[in-house]
């Protein structure tokens, strides 16, 4: 990329691919790495093994125990268990037309039954746990069963789950539990599981596996619809690595450590992250919290103890992060001693964020950590493109990894990004029409985002996300909305006061917002805020005057209808992750929001509290 500026990084050695770009007559554009991507295994189980012979003492993977110390498991001891579970596995019947299905969330049973599967080539599938505890009526369960007709069911707790295996499974599959019963059905105890003995079998059926055997399953939000199962292969999984350490080159000279909660029924986290420690021979600390006000103290009692090398949240995680760090030095320093590199996902970060976020990192070592994102999808394993430039505020994703060509496709006045690479999936299981229309008459993979040139017409400069093709539509006027850079840009406007916004007025003369606040900026702004409930406090006079100012001076420095917006709604009761307005890693889901709050975005147009026009109505 581009020659670096001023502000020195955090013991980071920063260096710059050279970026090669075709433009065809009818202005497609090819962007791609010249340099090549480096050899990876055929097997992500070689990579493993690689570690338990070379640093067989070193912790894989560690999570608290119930009396709250770490429990922890060694390279050696996971190539000890991976043939044992594998072998259970298979004497149970589990093939690629059977696998592993993953009912609760991120653990070590979780991952050792995972990787285990792997080993002897069967696929697993982790689902949000959401689908079998907070959803009512299973339905994406189902689906999701009928997609992939699992061998076998794997839970930590099976009283938990009780419920939902009893409505969704049939009573012939096998389900394994950790802890707990079903009535009138038999548990397989994974303490019998990791018991068995190690057989030939296990190793053969690790030789037969390859870069096409597919290693597992992941499921798209289904935000829009069923989730689809997408196939992850060795190839993909293993490429995938190779390009992220050729990115986070610093983890070849030590250990890498991550401090993570992202569940691992996504693949920002279940795939990349989980990958990272295995592929790089490093330690994975499973964080029990999540981006959420309760959540983040255990989040924080882990960072206190554990300094990560390399760290990743989501914006809103970051906002309770960074406040927390403000009031107390310990804790930010740290979090700051080790890391090399701190990424941020999932949603776009407010610029307030990314200020305070390296003030701390000036106050706690002197100099700015390396701040940074990328973009990719479940269909590119995820990694895809990415930022390793420094940069004076959030949005660059950066550059196509090595191996990966981006291609761009004029679409309106919008440049639509398709990938092709050895990290892309070959389709989605058992769905050969989807699978066809995923992908463009060259093979490329449509990723239905927006990109445009950070720097006009400097590819090497990085590419900025400009939206969902699909999210963005028209006015009454024909004038197009892009919707994803004008939900970044409200959000920054808006003072920390909120964490996202839903876009409306499509076929309508002007546009209206719903905000989705953020409790702890809002509390902080109203007297007695912390000891109100939510409708109260976020129709606060306080708020909807101060929200009414901003929002007046947003509209000021707009530029016209497709920027300007109009009028606001707070929203005071809360998404939905059953409806798909909402996923458990706390992006939202525009359409989603639209679809199901129709009654509230009437009322935005009708009676809106807050106007960026001056009026202010109750």
């Amino acid at each position: 990329m581009t020659e670096v500026k001023t502000t020195p990084m955090r013991d980071v050695a920063l260096w710059h691919p050279v970026v090669a770009t075709r433009t065809r007559p009818d202005g497609t554009l090819l962007v791609w790495r010249e340099d090549p991507l480096g050899p990876y295994p055929d097997r992500l189980s070689d990579r493993i093994l690689h570690w338990a012979d070379v640093r067989p003492d070193h912790p894989w993977m560690a999570e608290r125990g119930p009396d709250g110390d770490w429990i922890k498991v060694t390279f050696r001891q996971l190539g000890d268990l991976m043939p044992r579970v594998g072998t259970a596995f298979l004497d149970h019947g589990l093939t690629v037309d059977k696998p592993l299905l993953i009912l609760s969330g991120n653990g070590l049973d979780h991952a050792i039954a995972a990787l285990s599967a792997q080993y002897v080539g069967v696929p697993s599938a982790a689902v949000a746990p959401a689908y079998s505890l907070v959803s009512t009526d299973y339905e994406k369960l189902r689906s999701i069963a009928a997609q992939i007709t699992p061998g076998a069911v794997l839970v930590r707790d099976a009283d938990l789950f009780a419920h939902a295996i009893t409505a969704v499974f049939a009573p012939d599959i096998p389900v394994i539990a950790v802890t707990g019963s079903l009535p009138d059905r038999a548990v397989l105890s994974w303490a019998d599981v990791i018991a068995t003995p190690a057989s030939d079998r296990a190793e053969a059926a690790r030789q037969a596996t390859g870069p096409d055997t597919v290693a597992k399953f992941m499921f798209t939000s289904g935000t829009t619809g069923s989730p689809k199962a997408v196939i992850q292969t060795q190839r993909m999984l293993c490429s995938n690595q190779q390009m992220v350490l050729d990115c986070y080159a610093f983890m070849r000279d030590e250990p890498p450590v991550f401090v993570d909660w992202a569940p691992w029924n996504h693949v920002a986290s279940g795939s990349k992250v989980f990958n990272m420690a295995l592929y790089n021979g490093g330690t994975f600390y499973i964080d029990a919290g999540k981006p959420t006000q309760e959540g983040m103290k255990e989040t924080i009692r882990n960072l206190r103890e554990v300094s990560p090398t390399w760290y990743f949240n989501v914006p809103a995680g970051y906002e309770r992060l960074v406040t927390e760090m403000e009031r107390d030095m310990a804790l930010r320093d740290a979090f700051f001693r080790d890391v090399k590199m701190i990424l941020y996902a999932g949603a776009g970060m407010a610029a307030d964020t990314w200020a305070r976020l390296e003030a701390l990192s000036v106050a706690a070592i002197g100099r700015r950590v390396l701040l940074s994102t990328g973009l990719g999808s479940t269909e590119t394993a995820p990694f895809a493109i990415f930022c390793t430039d420094p940069q004076d505020g959030p949005g660059n994703c950066g550059i196509p990894a090595q191996g990966v060509t981006m291609k761009l496709v004029p679409d309106g006045d919008k440049l639509e990004a398709r990938f092709k690479g050895p990290n892309v999936t070959p389709g989605y299981w058992r769905d050969p029409v989807r699978s066809a229309e995923a992908f463009d008459e060259e093979g490329f993979y449509r990723m239905g985002d927006a990109m445009r040139f950070a720097v006009p017409g400097d590819a090497a400069r990085g590419f900025v996300f400009d939206g969902r093709t699909a999210e963005n539509f028209k006015l009454r006027t024909g004038t197009w909305v892009a919707v994803g850079a004008l939900r970044a840009a409200l959000v920054d406007a808006l003072g920390g006061l909120v964490r996202d916004a839903v876009i409306a007025g499509e076929g309508r003369a002007d546009l209206g917002a719903l905000l989705v606040p953020y409790r702890p900026a809002v509390e902080a702004l109203v007297d007695g805020g912390t000891e109100m409930d939510d409708a109260t406090l976020f129709n606060h006079p306080t708020l909807i005057a101060r929200l009414q100012s901003l929002l007046q001076a947003h509209a000021g420095r707009s530029t016209g209808s497709a920027n300007r917006i109009m009028r606001a709604l707070v929203l005071d009761t809360p998404l939905s992750f059953d409806k798909g307005e909402i996923t458990d890693k706390g992006s939202v889901n525009q359409r989603a929001v639209l679809r199901h709050r129709e009654a509230t975005v009437d009322r935005l147009f009708t009676d809106a509290a807050i106007r960026g026009d001056g009026d202010t109505q109750a």
